[in-house]
């Protein structure tokens, strides 16, 4: 097992973890089971490769395995989890604020970086940062000590209609999506009302941004439902949108 193995498996199943339990966090050590399968499917590696794998990870106590029920990481395994985490989205946040990189494009380059990177330059990265609390898609940057800060939150597409809310992060691992996103200014801190909701599963219309009236946007149901927004303002000021203009969207 190399460490880059370990990490990515243990930051897979943390965040699998995290989306299971509705984004809220859980106790440590006892987050829910995530299934072989869809451990394998994020990974896109075979199944047998993976209950190969988690065997030997839950033999050195980083995860408890239970056959046709799935895994979930011990308290070590997610200290170590939360670890490369912090790594990773302090490297977007860096790479977004002082390189001028995209939304899009960070976090393909933060996953070749998050294993490579010593505590030291961690920590003067974080300093130079200015200690920041979230990343540029506006999940929580897991301190140092491995707390981490996560606000009640509720899946854009469970809005009712007319409900005000603001968005507080994104789903960050489609560059597709991320533009998709951006074309509709729905970047976190934005404020956000569903106007309409079109029949038989069809598409969602937004209100974006304050004061009103807002602009308008059309956003399908697959998209909202990556989108976690939350009904009062966010306690943690959001990351700076991006200065370039979003594109115009119906």
């Amino acid at each position: 097992m190399t460490s880059s193995n370990v990490e990515d498996y243990l930051k897979t199943i943390y965040q699998l973890q995290q989306e299971a339990a509705g984004g809220d966090g859980w106790a440590a050590g006892s987050g829910p089971d995530v299934s072989t399968s869809a451990l394998a499917e994020r990974l896109s590696v075979a199944p047998a490769s993976v209950t190969s794998m988690i065997q030997r990870l839950a033999q050195v106590e980083l995860l408890t395995y239970t056959p046709y029920q799935g895994v979930h990481l011990t308290t070590q395994g997610e200290k170590m989890a939360l670890r490369v985490i912090r790594r990773h989205r302090l490297l977007e946040l860096y790479l977004a604020e002082r390189l001028g990189l995209s939304w899009d494009q960070v976090h393909e380059e933060a996953e070749r970086l998050e294993h490579h990177i010593s505590p030291t330059l961690e920590e003067r990265i974080a300093a130079a940062l200015g200690n920041p609390q979230v990343d540029p898609h506006g999940h929580p940057i897991p301190t140092v000590a491995g707390e981490v800060a996560a606000p009640p939150s509720t899946p854009l597409d469970a809005l009712a209609v007319g409900q005000d809310a603001f968005v507080l992060s994104v789903q960050d691992n489609d560059p597709e999506l991320l533009r998709y996103l951006a074309a509709r200014e729905l970047y976190p801190g934005m404020a956000v009302v569903i106007t309409e909701r079109e029949p038989f599963g069809g598409p969602l219309h937004l209100r974006v941004g304050s004061p009103a009236p807002g602009r308008v946007y059309t956003l399908s149901l697959a998209a909202a439902a990556r989108v976690r927004v939350s009904t009062t303002v966010p306690a943690i000021p959001p990351p700076a949108a991006p200065s370039d203009p979003a594109p115009t969207a119906c």
